[in-house]
């Protein structure tokens, strides 16, 4: 136990109890007692105070806390619990518990509780509905990994569905839950199977202990006890007790507690996480009015907005004996795990009615005041419900009848915590069992009282008894919301169909139809809107509560038809129901309307007065929707045709039925009219909502259907009289000379009489040709999904997921679409971006319809736009007639009169008529387009009914004979045939040319059919299809062929074009000669590049300059980052800017400072001009209290004038040496004076000052400018021209540069040089240029120190203190420092260039012998099988000798190695990197064309040549005497790679959901975040893992890239699917994850929940950026392109 305590503790004062404590003879007391609850009560009144609860808690995650928890836990176990054991089991628990185990036949229930974010998986193809999901370790082991299936991440709670057969249409079972031989039956009773005296006493102490914890949790006196558990001294000690609630914010209880209870933030926040978490927590203990102080001040300060924050002050045994009632609770969920016996018993204890009747189980009580219990108890005791009365099916059903359904409901209505912590969430565990659903449907009449309930919560009603939702209070709307979810309840019950009907189910959904209506009858007509007329509308009304209530009985309405098209009895008897509530809305409708009559083209109808434009109108009608959906039924069921005498069809008036469904169409028309224009958005919305695809099933296409049934009980005169009637064009088309068209003063009602005409046609082309559901034509459902695929891929190719997006779900989350893409559709799989998309057949699009009805306005004109080029490329007319179309079924047969009734004739020859006198704007294109489609589809009616007759029987469809009359007196104009042949060549017509063509054609063919042979005729058609499709094929076989050709043609070109702009970059213009002189760029034998004159042009003023050391300077773009992309320590500490000193770089590379440029040169004096308006804009900005900007103008950040590319410092551009050189001559003779200065260390300076003259001073002033920069980003610290480190980390920037680029090339197998982007080139010769110059701005004293220090690291000098020793030294920064420091040494000596090549060619060879040393010290040789030739070569003798040469100096510490053949390989791999990035430098230093072997992949011998060494290194070896201490770091250095992902997703999902918050003691991270450089998981997003950084609070991804990547990072955020970006504090960005699905497409948010894997090409693109350095840069763009990802708070992540 703890240390010991001082005496007065009261954990001391039970220590000698606690040792003497026997759970066993405790427990046989128990046994002997009289009453046992009495007993037992007596044992926790003694001693639950004394264990929990004692005294102050601080914020949680302290040490202390984390002990106190565990002695609490460990004396419940003992003193507590074990008795319980024993008076249980009746021997030693941990025995007794094995032995129930082992003789246990579990269910084949899996029941695993799904922990919150933890994969859940449901198959698409079994599932029984959307909730029955399965858990990782069962789907890895069922059927359905093969299946196509859907994997998301769970919200918590839930359990998995495997083993429950009503679950599953097939595989109800994974391979572990299979049920075997030996398994029970599951009607035998378990409890049977377990000893008799257990189950006795297994009553009476699960009774004893679940009364016990329901009293307490419901128990709601803060002071007193129940009855038996008084303690027996009462101490003043109580708790100031915090509750959480849903309306106060995280910030506003932060900001109370630390002025009610004085603690620090930190507290307050830990306080405040886990009052969130657990529901509740004690902020203050001590006597009463302490707390009670506490409570006034938070009650107080939280009370003014809103409710005050829920705050008890309790004695500290309540809280104790609460604490141990969700103890128990928990206990009994563990111990009923160890037999199915025992859970039979817990479930039968708590559902045992009580003394007082009704609702007086234990569990009915837990349930009834699940909304007064706190988030921590309500958790537990659901997960207790789950565990129990859900696993054992007998008690679920019991159980099922007890959820008390209204009460809870209501009461979860009043409550304010979310619905996963509500008892009524587990209604989905219940109303998902469709026997389940079946039974309570029946027995306790569950879907009549859900809808009953649901109405009663929406008491807001207008005088009609209508839902009103215009103003709405927030105390309404919040109701609203939490209603909604007895919608979802509706939902479950009704997912499933029957597929047996009792007459008692039928009487029941019956009566559920019958409340539903009454649901219906209350939004018919909901929301009407009037038309605005002169001034706008002023207050926007209220329309998204009526939608969202629409959207979410959507599936409902679909739901109750299917239930209703599965029994005929009940779809009679429903449609008859629908029909009654239907007339009892018309009985609503204002009578005192005056009947009108209209007459046209010889027809007269009666109607009355109503004008859309003047009266009220809704678009919710929902009653006349449904019965359209229950008509269609009838149809579809050909009920209407065997019974038609059940069915009340006469007392439809066809008239009354359309006239609600058209008035709602017309609006729709008027608005795109724009005669609603003053009405304001939120009619514009409830359009767009109409339309829109969650809405339309139930919306727009009923109303179409519903037009299409009455116009087929009407004449079709008549029909089309009252739509012209509505759309209020009545009397263009009714008056006596309607082909002299009716002219309008007003060009505006013009206008909008057009768009009303085009309009109306639009519609009778819907009503006509819309045949495709089910029961209007015959056609499947298949066919109808097939249908939106192929319009929606007429528009352009798309991706699977906007597909899927266009398509209408089921109640079930399925479009159907896969069932048919594949025979529509070709899919394209997607490059390194973009997605996979799918292209349609060609052999489809003689399917396309141009008025296609779900075509928005702006798809249509794409879809014609695509299709006319379509038909234009394959040589064809661009004539878009209509498509053929399926048959209608009889109920509808009769629609297709419409399109030859004399008021639609009339109506065509009118618009054709304007279209030949074009004069005024009295007619437009669009008009006669759909005339002719009109047109059109009537001939090919005809032409399909001569065909499918059957000889004799008359066709009664003869449209040829009526276009061919000449129109009625007295406007005698000709017919419409003669109109389509004077408008066939008409100029001004050309577009529809070809349309008008087609429709002669088809007209010429249509006559001769009906005396022409059908077999003839049929077979010359077959013939002309075979011809068309063979001329097709070879056309398309050409393209492919063309372009196949030219793709070759067009890459050589490519390849081409770069190689030669390649070598003329690298090469000079003298190297193109063959020459036998190698290429050598470094020592005395260098080849010196011809000295070309550079003249560059500035992207500011546009002015070319020469580059020279006296010229106006010019500078490069640059941005300088620190960098860990090389690390191979990345759990070195940052250093300390102050005291660090950088001039040797240890080989870990644990933080270097990389350089990266976008290669655009400016004049000097242009930059800083463009620099100081930038500076000034950010200032204006701060002022005006802007946003961020994507740069940090204070650090000195800018975007590119040009591109836009992230800087922060501009690179000088300086001329090669050989002007140095010649400026070295002039200066002879002060060097005499520098070696008597540097003896006497007097006036250096003005040497110095003498000395700086090679560069004019704006050259100088650049050169400290970007020196400045690499010093402040490289250590963090201020400018301080004077500090000794600035040459070095100019020097640093230059070699960790050119590590990184040669790392890159490598990996990526790309040649060292003419495979490098001129803009990388440009940097690295800028770069290494302005490091062989930045030392000119320092004082010499400082470099010459550098040199000395630097050269005894190679060979010793006794003057030089504290050198490193060799292992702890990178080479390649060795001799980059040495060589570009040597320049100042140089200074000092009078000979000329040879002296510095021959200088820098000695220190490559110190070095590179160095470098061999650090090899072989570190080389770990495993002895290879395969036996070289003993006689080893040069190389690998020499390699030996120096190695034993060194093992001598360290006496033996190295071990002996045989094989000098495998020495020298290990030397040859480590030692290339280092050459190789040698070579770069001495490229650019001396600019040096490279030899052309070097151009291919590198070769030793030619990189060994080019930096003239002997391709034997080893013939350097002098030995060198050297302290030598072995400090590993193997070489090579592997190139850093981000970690290895997993191929599956949902690997990553498990390994988060399994992840808690490091900081709250086992909570689970809500926002898991992976790291991708080293592949930790963090808790990001979320208070608890703040931590300060620079005196700022940031969240644990940001503060991870300071220790992990320098202050860049690359995570993966795994429940989102979305990969982040973040740089510094205010920089991020979200890039698209390197995981796809199937169809090719990323899903970041997981939303689809399609299975994810990971693509190795987007993985490996995301590396690539990185090791290139060009993630800030990324989100330097993405910021700009998108301003909002400004605002985001990325420290915050």
């Amino acid at each position: 136990m703890a240390a010991a305590e001082s005496d007065g503790d009261p954990p001391s004062a039970s220590r000698s109890e606690f040792l003497n404590f026997s759970a066993k003879d405790t427990a046989s007391r128990w046994l002997a007692a009289a009453d046992l609850q009495q007993e037992v009560y007596r044992h926790l009144a003694v001693y639950v105070p004394r264990i929990l609860c004692l005294g102050p808690s601080g914020g949680s995650g302290s040490r202390e806390e984390q002990r106190e928890e565990q002695r609490e836990e460990l004396a419940c176990q003992l003193l507590l619990l074990a008795p319980m054991e024993w008076l249980l089991l009746g021997e030693e628990p941990a025995a007794g518990l094995a032995q129930l185990q082992e003789n246990n036949q579990p269910s084949p229930l899996c029941g695993h509780v799904f922990k919150v974010g933890e994969p859940t998986y449901s198959c698409r193809e079994c599932a029984a509905d959307p909730t029955c999901v399965l858990c990782m370790q069962c789907f890895l082991g069922s059927v359905h990994k093969e299946h196509r299936y859907r994997m998301t991440t769970s919200g918590g709670g839930g359990f998995c569905d495997c083993g429950d057969a009503e679950a599953w249409k097939k595989g109800p079972y994974c391979q572990k839950h299979t049920p075997t031989d030996n398994s029970r039956d599951t009607e035998e009773d378990p409890v049977a199977q377990l000893p008799a005296d257990m189950v006795a006493r297994g009553y009476s102490i699960f009774s004893i202990v679940l009364k016990y914890a329901v009293d307490l949790l419901t128990w709601d006196q803060e002071e007193q006890l129940p009855a038996g558990l008084e303690p027996l001294e009462r101490g003043d000690t109580y708790y100031c007790m915090l509750f959480n609630d849903e309306v106060h914010t995280y910030e506003q209880v932060i900001y109370t507690l630390q002025k009610a209870v004085n603690c620090s933030q930190k507290e307050a926040v830990s306080f405040a996480t886990t009052v969130d978490r657990d529901g509740r927590k004690s902020v203050r203990y001590g006597d009463f009015q302490f707390c009670d102080q506490a409570k006034s001040v938070i009650v107080r300060n939280t009370s003014r907005q809103s409710k005050p924050l829920r705050v008890q002050v309790m004695h500290s045994s309540v809280v104790a004996h609460q604490c141990f009632a969700l103890k128990a609770l928990s206990w009994l969920g563990q111990i009923i795990q160890y037999s199915d016996g025992l859970r039979r018993i817990l479930c039968q204890v708590g559902l045992q009615k009580g003394a007082e009747g009704e609702n007086s189980s234990l569990v009915d009580r837990l349930m009834l005041n699940d909304s007064k219990m706190w988030k921590g108890a309500r958790n537990i005791y659901h997960q207790l419900l789950m565990n129990s009365l859900l696993m054992d099916l007998k008690y679920k059903k019991i159980f099922a009848i007890q959820f008390s359904y209204e009460r809870l409901q209501s009461d979860y209505v009043k409550d304010d915590h979310d619905r996963e912590f509500s008892i009524t969430d587990l209604s989905v565990q219940i109303f998902t069992v469709p026997s389940l659903a079946r039974m309570l449907m029946v027995e306790e009449n569950l879907m009549t009282t859900i809808i009953r309930t649901f109405v009663d919560h929406l008491r807001h009603r207008d005088l009609q008894g209508r839902f009103q939702f215009d103003r709405y209070t927030a105390q309404q709307a919040f109701k609203f919301g939490r209603v909604q979810s007895l919608i979802g309840d509706l939902k479950y019950v009704l997912i499933s169909r029957p597929s047996e009907w009792s007459d008692q189910l039928r009487m029941k959904f019956l009566e559920g139809l019958d409340a539903f209506l009454e649901l219906l009858k209350c939004m018919q007509g909901m929301d009407p809107v009037v038309r605005q007329v002169g001034q706008h509308i002023e207050m926007e009304p209220e329309w998204e509560a009526a939608f969202t209530l629409q959207m979410k009985l959507t599936h409902i309405i679909s739901m109750i038809q299917e239930w209703c098209s599965a029994d005929e009895c009940v779809l009679i008897e429903a449609y008859r129901k629908c029909l009654g509530a239907l007339s009892h809305c018309y009985s609503g409708l204002p009578d005192g309307e005056q009947p009108i009559s209209l007459s046209l083209a010889g027809h007269s109808v009666e109607t009355f007065r109503y004008q859309v434009s003047q009266d009220k109108v809704s678009i919710h009608l929902p009653v006349c929707r449904l019965l359209a959906g229950l008509h269609v039924l009838l149809s579809r069921t050909e009920v209407a045709s065997r019974f038609p005498e059940q069915l009340p069809l006469g007392e439809l008036s066809p008239p009354l039925l359309i006239e609600l469904p058209l008035r709602c169409l017309v609006l729709c028309a008027q608005v795109h009219a724009g005669m609603w224009r003053r009405n304001g958005f939120s009619l514009i919305n409830q359009i767009y909502y109409y339309h829109n695809v969650k809405c339309r099933v139930e919306m727009f296409d009923k109303d179409i259907i519903m037009l299409q049934a009455g116009a087929s009980m009407m004449d079709p005169n008549h029909f089309l009289m009252i739509v012209l009637s509505r759309f209020e064009l009545f009397h263009i088309f009714s008056s006596a000379d309607v082909r002299k068209r009716y002219r309008e003063a007003n060009k505006d009602v013009v206008q909008q009489n057009n768009t009303l005409i085009e309009e109306m046609l639009h519609l009778i082309i819907m009503v006509v040709g819309e045949r495709y559901v089910a029961g209007v034509g015959q056609v499947e459902p298949f066919d109808e999904v097939r249908r939106e695929i192929i319009h929606q891929l007429s528009i352009r190719p798309m991706a699977h997921s906007e597909l899927v997006k266009a398509l209408p779900e089921n109640g079930n989350k399925e479009t159907g679409l896969e069932r048919v893409i594949d025979t529509v559709a070709s899919f394209k799989k997607p490059g390194v971006t973009g997605r996979g998309l799918y292209e349609l057949r060609p052999e489809w699009n003689k399917y396309f319809n141009l008025y296609f009805h779900h075509y928005s306005r702006a798809d249509q004109s794409k879809a014609e736009e695509a299709q006319r080029k379509l038909r234009r490329q394959n040589g064809e007319d661009t004539a878009l007639p209509p498509p053929l179309l399926p048959p209608l079924c009889p109920l509808f047969a009769s629609l297709v009169n419409l399109l030859q009734c004399d008021v639609l004739l009339a109506v065509e020859g009118a618009v054709l008529q304007w279209a030949v006198e074009p004069s005024g704007g009295g007619w437009t294109e669009s008009m006669l387009q759909r005339v002719l489609h009109l047109v059109g589809m009537a001939l090919l009616e005809e032409q399909q009914q001569l065909e499918n007759s059957s000889g004799d029987d008359d066709v009664t469809f003869n449209y040829t004979c009526k276009i061919t009359r000449p129109g009625e007196a007295p406007s005698t104009s000709g017919s419409v045939l003669a109109l389509l042949e004077s408008l066939q060549n008409a100029p001004h017509l050309e577009v529809h040319k070809d349309m008008i063509t087609w429709i002669l054609k088809v007209n010429e063919v249509t006559p001769t059919v009906r005396d022409k042979d059908k077999a003839e005729r049929k077979r010359k058609a077959e013939m002309a299809r075979l011809r068309r499709e063979k001329i097709m094929a070879q056309m398309s076989e050409m393209q492919k062929h063309f372009i196949n050709e030219n793709k070759e043609l067009f890459q050589q070109s490519l390849e081409e074009l770069e190689a030669s702009t390649s070598a003329t970059a690298e090469n000079s213009p003298s190297s193109s000669v063959p020459t036998c002189v190698s290429q050598v760029c470094v020592g005395p034998r260098r080849v010196g590049r011809a000295e070309r004159r550079q003249l560059v042009t500035c992207i500011l003023c546009q002015e070319e300059q020469e580059v020279r050391g006296h010229g106006r300077a010019m500078v490069l773009a640059a941005f300088v980052q620190r960098s860990t992309v090389l690390s191979k320590n990345r759990r070195r500490n940052l250093p300390d800017p102050e005291r660090h000193d950088p001039l040797f770089m240890h080989p870990d590379l644990s933080l270097g400072i990389h350089t990266a440029s976008c290669g655009h040169i400016m004049h000097a004096t242009c930059w800083q001009r463009y620099f100081e308006a930038v500076q000034l804009k950010e200032q204006r900005r701060q002022q005006r209290l802007r946003g961020h900007t994507s740069y940090d103008v204070e650090n000195g950040e800018f975007l590119c004038p040009l591109c836009e590319c992230l800087s922060n410092t501009v690179i000088p551009l300086l001329v090669n040496h050989s002007c140095l050189e010649e400026w070295l001559e002039t200066t002879n003779q002060q060097i005499a004076l520098l070696h008597s200065a540097n003896k006497k260390q007097s006036d250096v300076n003005d040497i110095t000052v003498s000395l700086r003259n090679p560069f004019s001073s704006s050259i100088s002033e650049m050169i400290t400018t970007f020196s400045m920069s690499t010093y402040k980003v490289g250590l963090k610290v201020n400018p301080n021209e004077q500090d000794h480190r600035v040459p070095v980390l100019s020097w640093s920037t230059c070699a960790y540069t050119i590590q990184s680029i040669e790392r890159f090339l490598m990996d990526e197998e790309k040649p060292l040089f003419g495979s490098l982007p001129c803009r990388q080139d440009d940097c690295l010769s800028s770069l290494t240029r302005f490091s062989s110059a930045c030392w000119t701005a320092a004082p010499l004293k400082t470099v010459h120190t550098h040199f000395f220090r630097l050269f005894a690291a190679l060979v010793p000098d006794s003057q030089v203190e504290n050198t490193p020793c060799i292992l702890d030294i990178d080479m390649f920064h060795l001799l980059v420092y040495s060589v570009l420091s040597y320049s100042s040494v140089h200074s000092l000596h009078q000979s000329g260039s040879s002296m510095v090549d021959s200088a820098h060619l000695h220190l490559l060879h110190l070095v590179t012998v160095a470098h061999l040393v650090q090899i072989l010290l570190t080389s770990t040789t495993e002895e290879v099988c395969m036996d070289q030739d003993s006689g080893g070569s040069e190389e690998e003798e020499l390699t030996c000798q120096l190695y034993d040469t060194l093992r001598k100096h360290l006496g033996g510490v190295l071990p002996e190695v045989s094989s000098g053949w495998q020495l020298w390989r290990c030397v040859k791999a480590g030692v290339l990197p280092f050459l190789r990035a040698a070579t770069l430098f001495f490229h650019y230093l001396n600019s040096t064309a490279p030899p052309a072997d070097l151009l291919g992949p590198g070769q030793w011998e030619a990189l060994c040549s080019y930096l003239s060494l002997p391709s034997n290194l080893l013939q350097l070896h002098q030995s060198q005497h050297t302290q030598l201490e072995p400090l590993i770091h193997r070489f090579p250095r592997e190139s850093n790679r981000l970690i290895e992902l997993p191929e599956d997703y949902s690997v990553l999902i498990n390994q988060a959901s399994s992840f808690t918050c490091p900081r709250s003691g086992g909570d689970k991270s809500r926002a898991p975040t992976l790291c991708l450089v080293c592949g930790s998981m963090l808790c990001s997003q979320s208070y608890c893992c703040q931590t300060e950084v620079d005196g700022e609070d940031v969240g644990a991804c940001t503060a991870h890239t300071f220790t992990c990547g320098a202050g860049l990072g690359l995570f993966l955020r795994v429940r989102e699917s979305q990969v982040l970006f973040v740089a510094g504090k205010t920089k991020g960005c979200f890039y698209p994850p390197p995981y796809l699905d199937d169809y090719g497409e990323t899903d970041q948010g997981l939303k689809r929940g399609n299975p994810l894997h990971l693509c190795s090409e987007r993985y490996r693109k995301i590396e690539r950026l990185w090791r290139q350095h060009g993630i800030a840069e990324v989100i330097g763009h993405a910021q700009e392109a998108n301003q909002t990802l400004v605002a985001i708070d990325w420290q915050h992540l």
